[in-house]
């Protein structure tokens, strides 16, 4: 599903940011989805609008796009139950519905239903088997630096076709977890079963500092080990794409990203999951 001339409103921050679209273009907004279940959680979703080219953008213009009385249903085919909506501050809108009674587990699968002012949107999912992560290591160019990179050590599984995605929360730091940068693997690109792959951090905040993609020295990282389908896949890539060549890590603009949902926008996927943490150190 292609939304040429649009901005989808995706991604989680703090602070406030405003984004100018000078481009005049009259494109009719359409509901965004962004939803996940994860092995060993409930869902979560958030729901937004897609924002034409030619409007301005910043974390309060955004409050209009809420969606206070959507109705969110969430199925694993035997039992159902309609998400709670609650403000969080930590996504953007900061109106995230979530569950209490559906707990994500490895090979169910899981369908949502949407139903907002005669609006319908629907999807389904399946959560993959979790890939363990095997050891977390914290390198560093120059011993006597102050930052480095985390390393990321995992067995991709043989004979079987796997999608992957690396988020990172440092403790204190950041409230979330946020997707690293170039984090979606597909295992067609692993040289062998064994991976072992550097982290680059992703972006949380957006402030007038430069971007810096390493971690410094006393940081408790968790990283987050994600398996995804294909469906997911293709959505988050072509999400990082918008990001890296619109050069706009808050709005990608001129969006044509795949999606799975039914009468909208967006992503509703299952994750299976593993979180290692790391108290990154001065080498001695």
């Amino acid at each position: 599903m292609k939304t040429n001339y649009s901005v989808l409103i995706l991604v989680f921050l703090l602070g406030c940011t405003t984004v100018d679209y000078k481009e005049e273009v009259e494109v009719v907004s359409k509901i965004v989805l962004q939803g996940y279940i994860e092995e060993g959680d409930v869902s979560h979703v958030v729901l937004s609008t897609s924002v034409p080219i030619g409007s301005t953008v910043d974390t309060l213009s955004i409050l209009k796009h809420l969606f206070l009385f959507a109705k969110v249903t969430v199925s694993d085919g035997t039992n159902s139950e309609v998400l709670i909506p609650q403000f969080d501050k930590n996504w953007i809108p900061p109106l995230i519905y979530t569950g209490k009674t559906i707990v994500g587990k490895s090979g169910n699968t899981y369908s949502i239903k949407v139903e907002y002012v005669g609006s319908i949107l629907k999807s389904t999912t399946t959560i993959p088997k979790s890939v363990p992560i095997r050891e977390l290591n914290y390198v560093k160019n120059n011993p006597l630096d102050s930052t480095g990179y985390v390393f990321v050590k995992f067995v991709d599984p043989v004979n079987e076709k796997n999608h992957y995605q690396i988020l990172t929360k440092v403790d204190g730091k950041e409230p979330v977890y946020v997707p690293a940068f170039y984090g979606n693997l597909n295992d067609d690109n692993f040289s062998s079963s064994a991976v072992n792959f550097q982290i680059n951090r992703g972006v949380l905040l957006i402030t007038s500092n430069q971007f810096k993609p390493y971690f410094s020295d006393g940081d408790f990282v968790f990283v987050k080990l994600r398996t995804m389908d294909k469906a997911a896949f293709d959505f988050w890539n072509d999400y990082q794409n918008e990001i890296v060549n619109g050069l706009n890590p808050i709005f990608p603009a001129n969006t044509s990203l795949k999606s799975n949902i039914i009468g909208g926008l967006g992503i509703w996927a299952g994750y299976g999951v593993s979180v290692v943490s790391l108290q990154t150190r001065k080498q001695e």
